[in-house]
């Protein structure tokens, strides 16, 4: 336990949804121990009163923020203030981002210039200033699909069996409003998914250029260091992110490079031909 890394995780209200709380808190446990959990946003507004339980489960500590001038966003402001004050304070080693405002690109970039690692989470429609900003970059709404789509997800899965109970019951406005907000759902999960097809060209390219650059003279480079230079590259890769648990399943699915399991670990090389 003293030997993780501890983390300050700190999340925009206004701008990420109650429903990916687990997603967060099970990705940053993946990289250490959540020494502060604050949550900001103005909680006088009914938009928000979904956070409630979620905060209460998961022992996040709210901070409410006013809106001191209408359509200007106070929260990002308040956010950035209590992240310097922690990171002056030299309580933790990284920082865990939760929004999909590109508004905290400098912020993320100055933690990393101050030693500490920037984890950011946040939605497929996040800007690329941002995720480049970060260590590591995970998509809310990629993870939510994924883990729905293997039965992890139960929260999800309940939501959606409401969701088509009210539509064949037809109980009105509501019931619309529902379908209406799953079909929104549904279009990010699409759109996430083919940001992700999209960019398996540019991961093409990369790993060939990573194992080319850093194997041994038989051309075989360890996956582990496939892996870490690929984050290098790109804060937001993550195998997930292309319908796989794990990065030796992505790498066996390429079919330009070959594999080899050995007793110090899986090793990877280019085909020949």
């Amino acid at each position: 336990m003293d030997d993780e890394k501890k983390f300050a995780v700190l999340i925009d209200a206004d701008n990420i949804s109650e429903r990916y709380i687990k997603f967060i808190l099970d990705e940053i446990s993946n990289e250490g121990l959540a020494t502060y959990k604050r949550i900001y946003g103005d909680w006088t507004t009914p938009n928000l009163n979904p956070w409630k339980t979620a905060l209460l489960d998961n022992s996040i500590l709210p901070f409410q923020q006013f809106a001191y001038t209408s359509g200007k966003n106070a929260t990002d402001s308040a956010m950035i203030i209590d992240a310097m004050d922690i990171f002056y304070s030299g309580r933790v080693e990284g920082f865990c981002i939760v929004s999909s405002d590109s508004d905290f690109t400098r912020l993320a970039a100055r933690l990393r210039e101050g030693g500490m690692v920037v984890i950011g989470m946040g939605e497929s429609k996040t800007p690329k200033s941002f995720i480049s900003a970060c260590n590591r970059f995970k998509y809310l709404d990629i993870l939510a699909t994924e883990s729905a789509k293997s039965g992890l997800g139960e929260k999800q899965d309940s939501a959606k069996t409401d969701i088509e109970e009210k539509q064949a019951e037809g109980k009105g406005a509501r019931g619309r409003a529902d379908s209406d907000k799953a079909d929104a759902n549904s279009g990010s999960a699409k759109s996430a998914a083919s940001k992700s097809a999209a960019n398996k060209r540019t991961i093409k390219a990369a790993i060939l250029s990573i194992v080319a650059e850093n194997s041994d003279d038989n051309g075989w480079l360890n996956i582990g260091e496939l892996g870490n230079k690929l984050v290098k590259r790109y804060p937001d890769f993550d195998v997930r992110n292309f319908n796989f648990s794990k990065l030796s399943m992505f790498v066996q699915s390429l079919d330009y490079l070959v594999t080899k399991k050995v007793q110090s670990g899986v090793y990877i090389k280019i085909k020949e031909g």
